[in-house]
Order: C-alpha cells, then sequence, then structure tokens
C-alpha cells in the first residue's frame, strides 16, 4: 500500500485504497455498501485537496502535521 490516492484517481484504485485499508482500521465493510464507501472517500480526498490546495497568499500558516 503506497498512501491514499489522489483525489482525480480512478475509482478503481480508491475501491482498491479501501479494500487494503479497512481491515488495518479494523472495519467491515459490506459487500452492498462498498461501492458507496469508496464513492463517499473519493468525495472526501476531492474537499480534502481543496482545502489543502487553497492559495493562503503571505498569510502566515500552521505546520503541516506529518505523523
Amino acid at each position: 500500500m503506497s498512501g491514499a490516492p489522489e483525489p482525480a484517481s480512478k475509482p478503481e484504485k480508491i475501491a482498491r485504497y479501501v479494500d487494503e485499508v479497512a481491515p488495518l482500521l479494523g472495519l467491515t465493510i459490506p459487500a452492498e455498501c462498498r461501492e458507496g464507501v469508496a464513492r463517499h472517500l473519493a468525495m472526501l480526498f476531492a474537499a480534502g485537496a481543496l482545502i489543502r490546495d487553497f492559495p493562503v497568499g503571505g498569510a502566515e500558516t500552521a505546520p503541516v502535521f506529518e505523523p
């Protein structure tokens, strides 16, 4: 696993990410819910990218947290 997919990733890539990460988080995703989980995760990645990439000009920003 190589980290979260980019927001514009293909649906198959995000679905694979869901399949790989769910067991690591102790989540069981029923087969009938898998597509919806992947679709919503893709929307969350896209929303996060909008915030992450928002230009703030010369404003002082908080450091980026990297675990």
